[in-house]
């Protein structure tokens, strides 16, 4: 299906949507498909978080507050892209969690190219930024955008080795696309941001924070065919990379390091537990190659969708008082839920979405739903 450009009306009321306070990605993409659109999806929200429970009115974002993104993103030289338009990584629009938004400057054309993530320690040695350096370079000559994290160690080799292959590097930032951070790589960050491809997920003057780097790790691993982990110890955020990968069903590939070495122990254990052992760019070309058509376009949205259908209210307060004896702390996928209940899939949809609304539900990649206990 052939992408959507957003029109102005189309493109407020979705970042009013991700702005407003519990939606986070999941709960966009799931209220866009109940609702067929921002714009109703809008008008629906605050009832359904009240009936879900929330004890204030929830408040949507602003007309204004909108505006002021979009503007001081462009104010950057950077564009706001949403999900479902030309210049979004393809392969990152298929996940259920994909950012609905994304700041992004840079070579657009490199969104739609195969990438491979290339990742691993910030005090990494000499010889793994070296070879970090190589591979880059090598893959990048290859026809492969490399994908990292402009950290330093690793990030930054894996930047400088493609770079100067035609800019081959996307690098995606944990704060705004106007902050600089770490502050030594600001002419790096620059020149990605002109040559190749930088991006930002959190809106313009957001300062990266440490919740903000799984959020991060996970676009990296989103619209790469595999991660690469060069150097890593145990507890990294490079094995959460790693583990949202696998968790997107994308490629898990490491370098074999010393065990004598506590910046290999994390590469190591993912070897152990099945990750592909790799040593040079022909080893993960030989691995990435057959997945290359996974580099597609994404689903258009449907934003005219007919009106939903509500269920009526005695069967959605039998499903919420079912729900919520079935929930608990711990993550259930959605499918699970189904399965033990005696009621449709909409009417279950329906009930979490009021929950997550009411902050009472917390999702997981992979369709979990686990309870928010007071």
């Amino acid at each position: 299906m052939s992408r959507k450009k957003l029109s102005t009306t189309e493109r407020l009321a979705a970042l009013r949507l991700i702005r407003t306070d519990s939606i986070g990605p999941i709960t966009f993409h799931q209220l866009l498909a109940r609702f067929g659109s921002a714009e109703a999806a809008l008008k629906a929200v605050p009832d359904l978080a009240k009936r879900g429970g929330r004890a204030k009115p929830l408040i949507l974002a602003s007309v204004a507050t909108a505006e002021k993104e979009i503007a001081a993103v462009g104010a950057t030289g950077a564009g706001l892209v949403g999900w479902c338009e030309p210049g979004y990584p393809a392969l990152l629009a298929k996940l259920e969690d994909a950012p609905p938004f994304l700041s992004i400057a840079g070579d657009p054309a490199k969104a739609d190219m195969p990438m491979v993530a290339l990742v691993g320690a910030r005090n990494a040695s000499l010889n793994a930024r070296k070879l970090a350096e190589k591979l880059a370079k090598d893959l990048a000559e290859a026809g492969m955008v490399v994908a990292s994290g402009l950290a330093r160690g690793i990030d930054q080799a894996a930047h400088i080795g493609a770079l100067p292959v035609n800019g081959m590097t996307a690098a995606v930032i944990a704060g705004g696309i106007d902050t600089i951070y770490p502050p030594e790589h600001g002419d790096l960050q620059r020149a990605i941001g002109t040559d190749g491809l930088l991006i930002a997920e959190m809106p313009p003057g957001t300062q990266p924070q440490a919740r903000h780097f799984p959020r991060r790790n996970r676009i990296i691993s989103g619209m790469s065919l595999g991660t690469v982990i060069v150097e890593a110890a145990l507890g990294s955020g490079s094995l959460i990379t790693a583990k949202f990968a696998a968790e997107q069903g994308r490629e898990v590939m490491a370098i074999p390091g010393s065990p004598l070495d506590p910046r290999c122990k994390g590469g190591n254990s993912l070897l152990k537990d099945g990750a592909a052992l790799v040593e040079d760019a022909a080893d993960i070309l030989a691995i990435l190659s057959p997945f290359a058509h996974r580099v597609g376009e994404p689903p258009t949205p449907n934003f005219d969708g007919p009106p939903p259908v509500d269920p009526d209210d005695v069967t959605l307060a039998a499903a919420r008082k079912t729900l919520l004896q079935l929930l608990g702390p711990a993550p259930v996928t959605v499918d699970e839920l189904v399965r033990r209940c005696q009621f449709s899939p909409a009417v279950i949809q329906t009930v979490l979405l009021e929950l997550d609304l009411a902050g009472r539900l917390e999702r997981q990649p992979g369709g979990g739903v686990a309870l928010l206990l007071a």
